[in-house]
């Protein structure tokens, strides 16, 4: 009998065991709903073998970045925020695993959260900010602190995202101090 597992798709973040019943159900057909759940929360780098936590924070900078305006970069947040907590509840079933580590969904809102000060304090290039902002949104989802680590234990797609949009906060919140303390 193998034992229940909650991946993480944080590469310091061993997976852990929980219990069976907090595991869903594996679901072994698919509709096109599930694949367009599974394309969503993977963001297609999820299936990459290593650090796919990363990758996926690479997407959201790469996504940040091309939408220019912050009203645009903000209204993209808060939808892929309400559509990834669906991707990931449907994804963690589809895959009967907890909190599957190819469910990279999480890391892109995330560190779009964290990158929010760049429009509002600086206007140079924002190349050194976003590598300030991409380590610090990385540090705060690796280590994950309060309350990150509390969010990560709610049910389905909720754990999957909240506790990723706790650390985009600290992020953005770093990110700030480290602008105004040495930017622009």
């Amino acid at each position: 009998m193998s034992l229940p597992v909650k991946e993480s798709s944080d590469e310091l973040n061993p997976a852990v065991v929980v219990s069976p019943e907090a595991v869903p159900r594996r679901e072994r057909t698919r509709s096109p709903l599930d694949y367009a759940a599974l394309a969503l929360a993977t963001f297609g780098v999820g299936y990459l073998p290593l650090i796919p936590g990363t990758f996926g924070s690479m997407v959201g900078v790469a996504i940040f970045l091309l939408l220019v305006y912050w009203p645009l970069q903000l209204a993209f947040i808060l939808v892929i925020v309400v559509l990834g907590i669906w991707a990931a509840f449907r994804t963690e079933r589809l895959l009967g695993l907890k909190d599957p580590g190819k469910v990279v969904v999480d890391e892109v809102a995330g560190q779009m959260i964290s990158l929010l000060p760049l429009p509002f304090l600086t206007d140079g290039p924002w190349i050194v900010w976003v590598i300030v902002s991409f380590n610090l949104f990385r540090l705060f989802d690796i280590f994950k602190p309060y309350p990150a680590r509390r969010f990560e234990s709610l049910p389905g797609g909720f754990g999957i995202m909240l506790d990723d949009l706790v650390a985009g906060v600290y992020g953005a919140i770093g990110t700030a101090i480290v602008i105004k303390a040495f930017g622009s």
